[in-house]
């Protein structure tokens, strides 16, 4: 995904958590049932998408947030960072993050 199309990906005037992962990492491993959960219980509110770092074509943007670890998650809304966080974190702290930001207006 160039880099333009990344933005053009969160740029809508809703949550977008971006889930930058590797499928050789554990901890991400870890994290995919749970932002499956986090999808299904929170679908009216934020979209969540996966970006696989070693995939060449994902390079742009996995170097334009300078994404060093995986897990590394960013929620967006309007093509701006609200929040980023890396490392497993549990079902109960990305509802929270959600809410807190969700009726936050992006800068």
């Amino acid at each position: 995904m160039t880099q333009q199309e990344f933005e053009a990906l969160i740029a809508p005037d809703r949550l977008v958590l971006v889930d930058f992962y590797a499928t050789w990492c554990g901890p991400c491993k870890a994290m995919h049932p749970i932002l499956d959960a986090l999808a299904t219980q929170q679908q009216s509110i934020v979209d969540v998408v996966r970006l696989d770092v070693d995939r060449y074509e994902n390079t742009e943007p996995v170097q334009h947030y300078r994404v060093l670890s995986v897990p590394t998650l960013i929620l967006f809304r309007q093509g701006r960072m609200l929040w980023r966080e890396s490392g497993v974190l549990s079902l109960d702290t990305l509802t929270e993050v959600v809410r807190r930001f969700e009726k936050i207006e992006a800068y």
